[in-house]
């Protein structure tokens, strides 16, 4: 039987590595993106490497927070998967928030609003849930199927402009584990992989993101930064019948990078 991959930003970054990766390992793959027309050539080729591997590719270029998109992308599946519960793979990867201060610093200066902290939460995390909902109450995943969502280390962190992106990131951990608790009877393992420092569209919109790379460079023990491919193949890994135990977690996926701090690396 041929099971299915949803991928949620599945167009670039994260979510188009572990679409290839997972196309590889005999998924078909239902990618949901928002890109305009000058990306989507990117997108195009994403779909065209799938099919190259002899999988089906469904892409929908739609908003993945948009609740009435999300319905309609469900009922897509359901005629794709002939309502039978296929869906065994999820990766919600979407990385669109509000990079603003909570305070302005100085009169007249820029604050976040209470829409773009709305926004931001529930693009970032509360879709999570939403698709979730939707994916089981209509009997679309089987059993042993696996949740991933992407968390980082700004989720425990606070650094400037990204107060919003923060509660975002820590919500989602807690999704991850409520969803986790909720899941375990139905067999369905629901984790958080934190990636280490990631060269990717999302982190070039972060002010100060070249200094965010020297740093991680400095203290990763490995001595590079992590790339989309290492996230894609954790996954991989980790969608295997044999990992159904590993649930509920926050696994880091950075190559020991944040388990090394600043004093160790001077002395090495």
């Amino acid at each position: 039987m041929k099971y299915y991959a949803l991928i949620l930003g599945a167009s670039s970054g994260f979510g188009a590595a572990t679409a290839r990766k997972l196309s590889k390992d005999g998924y078909n793959i239902i990618g949901v993106h928002l890109d305009r027309s000058a990306t989507m050539p990117i997108v195009e080729k994403i779909i065209q490497d799938i099919q190259n591997d002899g999988n089906e590719a469904h892409f929908f270029n739609i908003n993945a927070a948009d609740h009435k998109k999300r319905e309609h992308v469900i009922e897509e599946i359901k005629k794709i998967t002939n309502n039978e519960p296929l869906v065994r793979v999820v990766l919600h990867s979407l990385a669109f928030g509000s990079l603003q201060p909570f305070i302005a610093l100085n009169k007249g200066g820029e604050f976040i609003t209470h829409r773009q902290i709305e926004m931001t939460l529930d693009v970032m995390a509360n879709s999570l849930v939403y698709w979730t909902q939707d994916l089981v109450h209509n009997d679309l995943m089987p059993e042993n199927s696996r949740i991933f969502a992407l968390t980082s280390f700004g989720s425990r962190v606070a650094f400037p402009f990204y107060g919003a992106v923060s509660a975002a990131k820590a919500a989602l951990e807690a999704y991850v584990r409520q969803l986790a608790l909720e899941l375990g009877k139905k067999k369905i393992a629901v984790n958080a992989l934190m990636a280490g420092v990631t060269d990717t569209p999302a982190l070039r919109k972060i002010r100060g993101n070249n200094k965010i790379i020297e740093l991680a460079l400095e203290k990763n023990p490995m001595g590079r930064l992590t790339v989309p491919e290492d996230i894609a193949n954790a996954i991989s890994v980790l969608s295997k019948p044999e990992a159904i135990w590993i649930n509920g977690g926050v696994i880091q996926v950075d190559g020991g990078e944040d388990a090394i701090s600043f004093a160790n690396t001077s002395v090495l």
